[in-house]
């Protein structure tokens, strides 16, 4: 090795190849011999004119093609091959090639400034589609962004949502995986890893990016790399192959046949520039002889290379002369395989649209015949525009250029199955086509073998799928795809899938216990299905059917002392308003409707002061008596029945008025409760008017405070029937019930409310029969002897 000194006195040599010759790139250039031959013979395209050209090999070394770009600007001869028809010599007007995108970066930045026309068919790089910097690039396969698009599209139609991608640190790999980064981030995928390598990076380099794989947690794995470096990573992962991946492939080398040797790639999918046949190409590259090979250098490396020979008689001492007899037919190389011609169809394609530009610039049609002119000084700045608006097919593939140089985009989509020898074969599964509508590019037509030969489509995701009645929560510092699945809170659903948010059912609904779902919250009153209902209605009518035995007692010994004794029409009065109060809890029972919201309230509150001003007419009738016991004493006059029953009308009547106005300004009215119950709703009587309600408690309440003392002062008289004692207790217990109704009433829920209204009712009307009739009731019924007037007389 030695240290190259220039001293800038002389040319310095020109950039030298190094490295073995591809086979393919050399069937890539007899397929454009091919297609001038095929052109040169035509007599529709450019007929009488024939097609010169020059091969140069860029060895896809920068500096070599870049060397190439300037030699082809300079103009220097021979540029074509000259049979005495050429019109002139020296001019390039257009350019095929280059296979890389950065030797075609360089190439374009260069004959770009000279209008000269580059279509390229392998280099995919999006960055060359842009006009600015590379206004005369033209290449017949799809950019690197539409390829990056499809990738993405087929990661996220399978629903992998986590992935690891690895690619070239080239022009192509970096361009494309910038590309495929943003489509996918655009489609909801996340990206475990994203990792650069080179095939001259050191091993240890590559041995890191390999131990990435193998560690990661994501199953997929796209790789945007070329040929050369996906063999290194390849290998060096076959050392010690990792857990099964599902490989997911550019077309650089979704198609390769070299890496279908690596087993534990088996199942990769990856798209593909569309299979095509060319007609007659085969036999054009099988005829080919030594003597033809030995005319050409790229020809001579390519033979002596693959048949391991030399064609010069000064041949390498390692390498045996060629005896002739070599035949091409029988070699099996990726110079011969035409079964998967797609890149070969590009330069075809390629080759076709430079000449249709040349047909369109020099030619014109005429009744049904062309007439070219053969003398036509056509320039590169002419082809260039002729040449953006070809459109064409050619065995049966349309030929033609947007805006950005870039046709339209059409991928098959190839799996790697495994045959019945077990040779793993690239399958054409289904097609990718950019111009059908969005949702609709991907069409599948067979059965995809994945992974480890599996049937089932590989899961690869971050986190599992938050099934419905769950939110997504991001994890911190993590990207998207990684979250926890937190159950709904109380009251919100989530009927979908991965759903970020939960939300809140309608207010008459509540969710199911999985909380994907609302139904229809439950209506609950005190209905005559419960228990509680049956319990409060049996007391109820019990209550009534003692109150009218109690009646039925009293007439039958209405002539005795002891009901006599007693103001006996106050107290069939007083039994009937209490049968009035007992039956009145029914009215609390049952659906709430209107009516019965009015009645309820209405009734309980006229009932219980037509019953209070009975008790209060006795008590006042019993204190008056002992009163009017003293000489002179003319009290009782104005406390004789027709009074006592003027009393008891002018106290019910005020509250007939009360509850009246209560009625015409806000009455009582059904109402869902909501609030009290969130996962029911309790259908209940509104007050109306809490005013109205408190006024009519109020009232009763006055009445029942009055009562009660008048009876604590007429307690101690001397008679043995006097009532005083008996009122007293039986107001002490209402007062009591009433009392404590208050604070329960206020703070009981939802049916209780009605419960508790229904038991203070039934509590003080039990306690009024109890106190006042049933010692009476007793005497009558089981000791006569006492119901005597000189027993009732009889003083303490």
């Amino acid at each position: 090795m030695h240290t190259v000194m220039h001293n800038y006195t002389a040319a310095p040599e020109p950039p030298r190849c190094t490295g073995s010759i591809d086979s393919r790139e050399v069937r890539f250039s007899r397929a454009m011999i091919f297609a001038i031959k095929e052109i040169n013979n035509s007599t529709e395209l450019l007929p009488g004119i024939k097609l010169g050209y020059q091969i140069y090999d860029s060895c896809a070394s920068v500096p070599v093609a870049a060397h190439v770009a300037f030699q082809i600007t300079n103009g220097q001869d021979p540029v074509f091959y000259k049979d005495g028809n050429c019109s002139q010599s020296g001019v390039v007007l257009a350019v095929v090639g280059e296979s890389g995108s950065t030797p075609s970066i360089s190439i374009a930045r260069i004959i770009g400034s000279f209008n000269i026309p580059l279509v390229s068919h392998y280099a995919t790089c999006a960055c060359l589609s842009n006009k600015q910097q590379f206004p005369t690039f033209f290449r017949t396969i799809p950019s690197d962004q539409f390829q990056a698009d499809a990738l993405a599209k087929l990661v996220k139609h399978f629903g992998w949502t986590w992935i690891g991608a690895v690619r070239s640190d080239s022009d192509y790999g970096n361009y494309g995986m910038a590309s495929f980064l943003a489509a996918a981030q655009r489609e909801g995928i996340c990206v475990e890893y994203s990792e650069s390598f080179y095939r001259t990076n050191p091993r240890s380099k590559i041995q890191r990016v390999a131990d990435v794989i193998r560690r990661s947690t994501a199953r997929v794995v796209v790789a945007f790399a070329a040929v050369g470096d996906m063999t290194i990573l390849l290998e060096e992962l076959a050392r010690d192959p990792p857990p099964p991946r599902q490989w997911i492939g550019s077309e650089a080398w979704a198609t390769d046949p070299l890496l279908m040797s690596f087993s534990f790639c088996a199942g990769a999918i990856g798209v593909a520039i569309q299979r095509s046949v060319i007609p007659g190409l085969r036999d054009f590259l099988l005829d080919l002889s030594p003597t033809e090979a030995a005319a050409s250098s790229v020809l001579t490396e390519f033979w002596e290379d693959a048949f391991n020979c030399s064609l010069t008689k000064t041949a390498d001492s390692k390498k045996r002369v060629c005896t002739g007899s070599e035949d091409i037919k029988t070699l099996k190389s990726p110079y011969t395989e035409t079964s998967q011609l797609r890149i070969t169809n590009m330069m075809y394609k390629a080759v076709y649209a430079i000449a249709h530009a040349f047909h369109n610039a020099v030619c014109q049609e005429t009744n049904f015949t062309i007439q070219c002119d053969k003398h036509y000084r056509l320039d590169s700045k002419q082809v260039f525009t002729k040449i953006q608006n070809v459109n064409f097919s050619r065995n049966g593939y349309p030929v033609s250029f947007d805006a950005n140089g870039d046709p339209v985009a059409f991928y098959e989509l190839v799996n790697w199955q495994k045959s019945e020898s077990g040779v793993i074969e690239p399958v054409t599964v289904g097609y990718y086509d950019a111009s059908l509508p969005k949702g609709q590019e991907f069409h599948i037509n067979r059965n995809i073998t994945w992974m480890d030969g599996g049937t089932q489509v590989p899961v690869s995701v971050c986190s599992e799928s938050c099934y419905p009645g769950t939110r997504k929560v991001l994890q911190k510092g993590k990207p998207i795809c990684c979250y926890d699945c937190i159950p709904c809170p109380e009251g919100e659903i989530s009927n979908m899938t991965n759903s970020p948010d939960c939300f809140p059912c309608p207010s008459e609904s509540w969710p199911n216990a999985q909380r994907d779902a609302c139904f229809p919250k439950p209506v609950e009153f005190l209905s005559y299905d419960e228990v509680l209902a049956i319990i409060l209605a049996a007391f109820s009518v019990s209550g009534a059917c003692l109150a009218i035995i109690t009646a039925a007692i009293f007439f039958h010994h209405r002539t005795t002392p002891i009901v006599r004794a007693n103001n006996s029409e106050l107290s069939f009065l007083l039994l009937f308003s209490l049968t009035l109060c007992f039956l009145c809890s029914l009215t609390f029972i049952g659906a709430p409707s209107d009516w019965s919201c009015m009645l309820r309230h209405t009734a309980f509150g006229v009932t219980f002061v037509l019953c209070i001003s009975c008790v209060l007419g006795k008590t006042v009738v019993v204190l008056m008596a002992f009163k009017a016991t003293l000489p002179g004493s003319n009290v009782m006059k104005w406390f004789g029945p027709p009074q006592q029953k003027m009393t008891v009308v002018f106290f019910t009547l005020v509250q007939i008025i009360i509850c009246t106005v209560w009625l015409l300004l806000s009455p009582p009215y059904p109402m869902k409760n909501l609030s009290t119950y969130k996962e029911k709703i309790i259908l209940e009587c509104a007050l109306g008017s809490a005013v109205g309600f408190w006024a009519v408690l109020g009232y009763i309440g006055l009445l029942a405070v009055f009562c009660f003392v008048l009876a604590v002062l007429a307690r101690k008289l001397p008679d043995n029937f006097n009532e005083a004692k008996l009122i007293t207790f039986s107001m002490l217990i209402f007062c009591a019930v009433w009392l404590t109704f208050i604070p329960a009433y206020v703070s009981s829920p939802g049916n209780f409310t009605v419960a508790v209204e229904i038991f203070a009712i039934l509590a003080s009307s039990f306690g009024l029969i109890l106190c006042i009739f049933a010692p009476k009731c007793f005497i009558i019924l089981f000791q006569p002897e006492k119901n005597s007037k000189k027993h009732v007389m009889n003083k303490n």
